[in-house]
């Protein structure tokens, strides 16, 4: 280890304090440092110059830790957890909705939406990938625990949906637009690919934060 890298993750470790996720930023930065000292020769005089340029100094660092450490994790799984519930609830009573009044702006909505199955998909993709994201953002290292739990809550509303239309314990005629087999089919495997969609999502967030 250089003498510019070595001053640098010192600085770093006395910037950070007593932060309660120390030793796995430092381990991190460590990492980071490491690679981007390997993607190019640098000087080994200006080596510290050139990690406070990509990647901040370690005063700013600790500083964005600090303030990143006011979220709380129950917070923001509190948050995920009620969008997607949120979700769940606009398409109960929309479903309600259309079986129960004859309105012709819900006709036209409903249309709308069962002729875009893969549109919903899409975004409901970038749901889950975002739910991923601002977990790695917010909660680098730390936030692997929290995005499993996140996800085990957020998802519940998802199996009991499928649980009630399969077994049919509620009226099954309301959501026949959607039940051909394809979408069947695309619906549990988006199931089954939501929890590595929302891993990407957080490895990247892990990234961005750095």
């Amino acid at each position: 280890m250089t003498e510019g890298e070595q001053h640098f993750l010192n600085e770093l470790e006395q910037e950070i304090g007593r932060h309660p996720n120390k030793e796995e930023i430092i381990a991190e930065y460590h990492l980071h440092v490491f690679d981007l000292l390997q993607e190019r020769s640098i000087d080994e005089a200006k080596v510290y110059d050139e990690l406070v340029h990509r990647l901040g100094s370690p005063k700013e660092i600790a500083a964005l830790w600090k303030q990143e450490s006011s979220v709380t994790p129950k917070k923001t799984q509190q948050l995920f957890v009620f969008c997607n519930i949120a979700i769940f609830t606009f398409g109960v009573l929309l479903t309600i909705g259309y079986n129960a009044f004859d309105w012709d702006w819900l006709e036209s909505l409903w249309a709308g939406l069962t002729n875009a199955t893969s549109i919903i998909v899409l975004i409901y993709g970038f749901f889950w990938a975002l739910l991923g994201y601002e977990i790695g953002r917010e909660f680098g290292p730390r936030g692997h625990k929290l995005l499993k739990r996140t996800f085990l809550f957020s998802v519940v509303p998802n199996l009991t949906l499928m649980y009630l239309i399969v077994f049919k314990l509620i009226p099954h005629h309301w959501f026949q637009p959607l039940l051909s087999t394809p979408f069947i089919i695309i619906c549990i495997l988006c199931t089954a690919v939501l929890y590595p969609i929302s891993w990407l999502g957080y490895r990247w967030g892990r990234k961005a934060s750095i």
